[in-house]
């Protein structure tokens, strides 16, 4: 399939890149003419899908870097704009997806290590980034959310918690930044199957889908490469979801990741 060069000439820094949504999208990208940062915490991964990336003809830099410290960000802006030049459009895509942990077993470091990763570094990449594209009026920032930022999932407080902190900071930064000529927006995944669910598991949730089938990490590009094209170029503080209708229905699952058997015992005490 041949794709249009919407992005020629543009530079574009996806985090979380080394697998799943952020390397479906990493992908789509460069195959549009983009000069692809391909960021993960793991340099083994990043490398990979810039060997992808450049077999195919497009063109791409490794960037691995912890995307929760700030100096490791600062410093994987710095050899971005050597490589490439200024970041046009941020996709902030890492985060930890493996979180389950019912409320009543938490503790503060499983707390801070989610809010570090999932929302510490949503804010520094895209402040590192706010810092340029406000100077050149132009630029996109685009984050992936998650149903558990308007809908709760269970045992997953600090996730949702970090999701809807991330749509809470996308509509705050859209306002900051509009003057600046800077659009930030968002996509919102449904049930995208990341992590190789088997057949059978598959078969069970999909079961509440709407469209009746689960996603894949490829149904994402379209809605994000969307928002950071010229087409959406008066959409700002926004998040389209993608999820085959998830969010639309109104009852309850008939199916769960974390059913309600999974709950510790908590014996009770009435005294």
């Amino acid at each position: 399939m041949t794709h249009p060069q919407r992005f020629s000439n543009r530079t574009v820094l996806v985090t979380g890149a080394g697998g799943g949504i952020g390397r479906a999208v990493a992908l789509r990208f460069a195959s549009e003419g983009a000069k692809v940062a391909v960021n993960d915490i793991k340099p083994d991964m990043v490398e990979a899908v810039v060997d992808e990336i450049t077999s195919a003809g497009g063109v791409a830099l490794a960037v691995p870097a912890d995307v929760s410290d700030a100096a490791a960000v600062n410093a994987m802006f710095v050899e971005i704009e050597k490589s490439f030049g200024y970041v046009d459009v941020l996709y902030n895509n890492a985060g930890l997806i493996d979180t389950t942990r019912h409320f009543l077993e938490a503790d503060e470091a499983w707390w801070d290590r989610i809010i570090q990763v999932n929302l510490k570094s949503v804010f520094l990449c895209s402040h590192r980034a706010a810092t340029v594209m406000a100077r050149r009026r132009k630029g996109v920032i685009i984050s992936t959310s998650s149903g558990g930022a308007t809908r709760a999932h269970r045992g997953n407080v600090a996730y949702d918690a970090t999701k809807g902190g991330i749509e809470a900071m996308t509509r705050s930064m859209a306002l900051d930044l509009a003057p600046y000529g800077v659009r930030v927006c968002g996509v919102v995944p449904g049930f995208i199957n990341t992590y190789g669910l088997t057949e059978e598991d598959l078969r069970v949730r999909e079961k509440t889908v709407p469209l009746g089938r689960y996603g894949v990490a490829e149904d994402m590009t379209g809605a994000a490469l969307f928002l950071a094209s010229d087409d959406a170029s008066y959409i700002t503080g926004q998040f389209i979801s993608v999820d085959g209708g998830v969010l639309a229905q109104q009852r309850s699952a008939n199916v769960d990741t974390y059913p309600v058997e999974g709950f510790p015992v908590i014996e009770a005490d009435l005294t």
